[in-house]
């Protein structure tokens, strides 16, 4: 079996975004969630996402989208949760990929807090952040894929009914 990083390290093309991101869940012990606000599309909520460099692998992308996008700096405390989803590329982004790319990979992540952080919002990418209960953000994501990630977690967690 081919490594997926040499797969797609043959594949390859830097004038396109690798279909492979990672998607980031920052929580606390409590059973808050983080959620960040795009800059655009307005209104859309997630957690911490991001492509992966064609050389990179996901656990890094995690690491470096986390301080990217929140200055938060996670180290040891990143949990991989080998699994993710696979989801359709929508039309609006679609011209990052190659032609023949239709699909992205996600790979989920945890950031398990024992409270509330500050959070350096990185404002090239998003408005503003909230933290908030498992049920609003489970309810607030715009993203099935991350919508479905609060929820397992919590459920697994048992920290709150969603």
């Amino acid at each position: 079996m081919v490594h997926p990083t040499a797969k797609h390290r043959a594949l390859a093309d830097p004038a396109y975004k690798r279909p492979e991101s990672v998607l980031v869940l920052i929580c606390t012990a409590a059973g808050e969630v983080l959620l960040l606000e795009r800059q655009r599309p307005y209104g859309f909520w997630q957690s911490v996402t991001g492509s992966l460099e064609w050389s990179e692998a996901a656990p890094a992308a995690a690491l470096r989208e986390l301080i990217e996008e929140t200055g938060l700096r996670a180290g040891s405390r990143l949990i991989d949760l080998r699994t993710g989803a696979r989801f359709p590329i929508i039309p609006p982004w679609r011209a990052r990929y190659a032609p023949s790319q239709r699909y992205n990979r996600e790979h989920w992540f945890v950031l398990e807090l024992p409270n509330r952080q500050t959070i350096r919002l990185n404002r090239r990418e998003h408005r503003q952040y909230r933290w908030v209960s498992g049920a609003q953000a489970a309810r607030r994501a715009s993203s099935s894929t991350n919508r479905r990630l609060i929820n397992e977690w919590l459920v697994r967690r048992r920290l709150a009914p969603v």
